[in-house]
């Protein structure tokens, strides 16, 4: 391929991303959201201490907002699509590296744990890049064990938004609507697990990141 070819191939994420990033903040400005319990982030990481915060990945676009120019860490996947979501995060102000959170992405997830060590927060769906939805990936598990850091829960929701049709409903708010952002317990996970163990702190995960996006859903409605 030669250098005008090349070009326009390598363009299209960066004006993609930037246009995506772009259209989401400007609706991320007009929203009026209400947090709860939003202190647990701040108890979780004091003293310098690091956290993974986790939510669906269909249930990013507030995450993204809320978290914007706080330097956190973000694990995005290396296909074609998680190119722009890459160049989305960075124009968020968020740290990222490629990889992911099922088989094959431990490269990532051991860079993610030394930036955890290290006091960094992270911030990354456990059900992505490709599903299945609302189920956590090993990965999590693997994180949260080489760290020691606990694994925090967030649902959002709106109560006006467009739901798109993909694998994971990927919600968009509508400008101006109300939302709802929740902070669950944070959830410690215990260095050593036999794969019993492992089972039932993958559930419980799952049941916390479900319960608060349940609590999401019952804010939006009496908002």
């Amino acid at each position: 391929m030669d250098e005008t070819t090349s070009q326009p191939a390598a363009m299209r994420p960066a004006a993609l991303g930037f246009l995506v990033w772009a259209l989401a903040r400007i609706i991320g400005l007009t929203l009026r959201i209400r947090f709860e319990h939003y202190e647990h982030i701040a108890e979780a990481t004091r003293d310098g201490k690091g956290a993974i915060l986790v939510t669906w990945h269909g249930r990013t676009f507030l995450p993204a907002n809320v978290f914007r120019n706080k330097k956190y860490w973000a694990l995005i996947s290396l296909s074609r699509d998680g190119e722009i979501q890459n160049r989305i995060f960075q124009h968020f102000g968020y740290q990222t590296i490629r990889g992911s959170t099922g088989r094959g992405g431990v490269r990532g997830v051991l860079q993610l744990a030394k930036k955890l060590k290290q006091g960094g927060v992270v911030a990354f769906t456990p059900d992505g890049p490709r599903g299945p939805s609302h189920k956590v990936q090993e990965g999590t598990i693997f994180l949260a064990q080489r760290c020691g850091c606990p694994v925090i829960p967030i649902g959002s929701s709106a109560r006006f938004r467009k739901l798109l049709p993909t694998w994971d409903h990927y919600l968009i708010p509508a400008p101006f609507t109300r939302c709802a952002f929740v902070v669950g317990e944070p959830i410690p996970v215990p260095s050593e697990l036999d794969e019993e163990g492992k089972q039932r702190i993958t559930e419980q995960i799952e049941e916390a990141m479900n319960a608060v996006e349940t609590r999401a859903e019952e804010l939006v409605r009496s908002l």
